[in-house]
């Protein structure tokens, strides 16, 4: 389904936006493109309770500039957003601290296949969404929108009532169950369940991210590959967490951000390693499927959609990255 932490992003930074349009005149001036971008960092560490993943989200994703030119908003956004989520909520974990104290030898292995099937699941999602979008923009009247969304409704509710409820929410049980608890395999068709989830929700226009869907596909596939592999405990909590890290990267190309967001949520950094491995894999074999992430190709739609007011185009893959 559809998360909390990207309405949480985009309130954040609209709301910085207007803190901008509200400065009085004496004030050093920012950009409004600095603004929002802080205001979106902050919004992702205040989410997540990670305020390194806000930073290095803000450098990897948000911009394409030398950070160096609003470091001190960034750093002092965040702060104040991680201070502000703590007086309300406490110092809390996203998930937890899941049990990967001891490895086998072979554990590299795994996660380098969890991240090529996760990274290249990820990839894939976010091409059917993209093809299901421009699908839509064909659409001539109100009612076939109706239509889609019902049916998209219909499909959604289908799974979760035969098959398993579980494909239902934005996933953050499924992921503590099978971290913490010791029904920690899925069964083969829960990562199918799951990637279909944010396909018939994020479709439709629900307000809604795809952070949180993509943590719990990215779980599944781990916990799905550990089952049939036979993987211990400790071995199968980390070829789960990579598998987040590679789903996310496959969707964002934000590796680094995927693997520091993961490594904040359990508080592991004896892992950090095996994360941004899993990471910088999902990264080249997504490429294999897609050279844009989705947001990419989001925002060169919206962009020419406003600009010409005409009917989205269709990326081509020789068009540059920095929009």
């Amino acid at each position: 389904m559809i998360g909390r932490e990207g309405p949480t992003i985009h309130v954040a930074g609209c709301i910085f936006r207007k803190i901008n349009e509200w400065l009085p005149a004496w004030w050093p001036k920012v950009s409004k493109r600095n603004m929002i971008m802080t205001g979106a960092a902050a919004g992702l560490a205040a989410a997540f309770n990670t305020p390194l993943g806000g930073i290095v989200f803000a450098v990897e994703e948000l911009t394409r500039i030398h950070i160096s030119y609003f470091k001190t908003a960034l750093f002092t956004a965040i702060i104040i957003a991680g201070l502000t989520a703590q007086a309300l909520l406490g110092p809390y974990l996203y998930l937890g601290y899941p049990d990967v104290g001891r490895l086998s030898s072979f554990i590299l292995i795994w996660i380098a296949l969890v991240a090529i099937l996760a990274g290249l699941s990820g990839s894939i999602m976010s091409r059917l969404i993209l093809g299901i979008f421009r699908w839509k923009n064909k659409f001539r009247s109100t009612w076939h929108h109706i239509l889609f969304v019902s049916g998209c409704a219909i499909i959604l509710v289908t799974l979760a009532f035969f098959v398993d409820e579980r494909a239902l929410g934005s996933g953050k049980e499924l992921m503590t169950t099978i971290l913490f608890s010791k029904d920690k395999y899925t069964a083969w068709y829960m990562p199918l369940l799951r990637v279909a989830g944010p396909i018939f929700s994020f479709t439709t226009g629900a307000s809604g991210g795809i952070f949180a869907p993509a943590l719990s596909s990215g779980a599944t596939i781990g916990a799905t590959l550990s089952g049939w592999i036979g993987l211990n405990s400790s071995d199968t909590n980390i070829v789960i967490l990579s598998g987040m890290v590679a789903f996310l990267t496959g969707v964002t190309r934000t590796p680094f951000t995927s693997a520091i967001l993961v490594l904040e949520m359990t508080d592991r950094h004896n892992v950090i390693f095996h994360l941004m491995l899993a990471g910088m894999i999902s990264s080249l074999v997504s490429m294999a499927v897609d050279k844009h992430s989705l947001y990419d190709h989001l925002k060169y739609q919206y962009t020419h959609a406003v600009l010409s007011d005409s009917p989205i185009p269709q990326r081509s893959q020789t068009t540059s990255q920095h929009l």
